[in-house]
C-alpha cells in the first residue's frame, strides 16, 4: 500500500533572520542608495549649461539620503508564505471511538 507522502520540507521554527544577516541586508541597501547619489551629482555638474536639466538631477539626489536612512533602519515584513508544518494525527491507539467492553458479572 503506498501511502500519500509529502516530500517537501517542514517547518520546525518562525525564527527571523540573524542579526548578521539582516544588518548585512540593511547595509547593502543604504549603500546602493548612496551609491546613486553620486552620479545624479555628477551629471548635475555635467549638464550644468542645461539648467532644468541640472536641477533635475539635483532634485532627485536631495531626498535620496533620507530615504536610504528610512529604509535602511526599516525591519524587513514578515513573509506571508503558505509553509508546510508538521500537523500530528491520532493514531488508532491514542484516539477515536473504542469499543467498550463490559462484563457480565
Amino acid at each position: 500500500m503506498k501511502s500519500e507522502r509529502d516530500d517537501t520540507p517542514v517547518l520546525i521554527t518562525e525564527a527571523a533572520q540573524s542579526h548578521d544577516d539582516d544588518l548585512a541586508a540593511r547595509k547593502r541597501k543604504y549603500l546602493i542608495m548612496m551609491a546613486m547619489r553620486l552620479p545624479c551629482l555628477v551629471l548635475a555638474g555635467v549638464f550644468h549649461d542645461t539648467w532644468v536639466l541640472a536641477l533635475v538631477f539635483i532634485v532627485i539626489s536631495i531626498p535620496l539620503p533620507w530615504i536610504a536612512v528610512l529604509i535602511a533602519n526599516d525591519r524587513p515584513p514578515r513573509k506571508a508564505e503558505q509553509v508546510n508544518r508538521y500537523e500530528r494525527t491520532p493514531t488508532a491507539i491514542e484516539g477515536g471511538n473504542h469499543p467498550v467492553i463490559e462484563s457480565e458479572a
